[in-house]
């Protein structure tokens, strides 16, 4: 689920929720919800958090077939 990779992701670039929040611009309390899966970002932030992880959004989003189909590796985002 995206919650789930959202959170994986952050925790291996080492960033507190707090430190990624501020980042995006956003409060705290709205990213959590993210990660607690209650909430889902808009597109625009959406891609704003893939540029801040440097992955695409389809890893975000779990859509790792189709990544491999383009002959990208899962494995180099996490």
């Amino acid at each position: 689920m995206f919650n789930k990779r959202l959170r994986a992701t952050r925790m291996k670039k080492k960033f507190t929720q707090q430190k990624t929040a501020d980042s995006l611009g956003i409060a705290l309390r709205t990213y959590q919800c993210y990660e607690e899966g209650s909430r889902r970002p808009s597109y625009e932030l959406l891609v704003q958090i893939a540029d801040l992880f440097t992955v695409p959004v389809d890893f975000l989003l779990e859509r790792d077939d189709f990544l491999r189909s383009l002959g990208v590796s899962v494995d180099e985002f996490q």
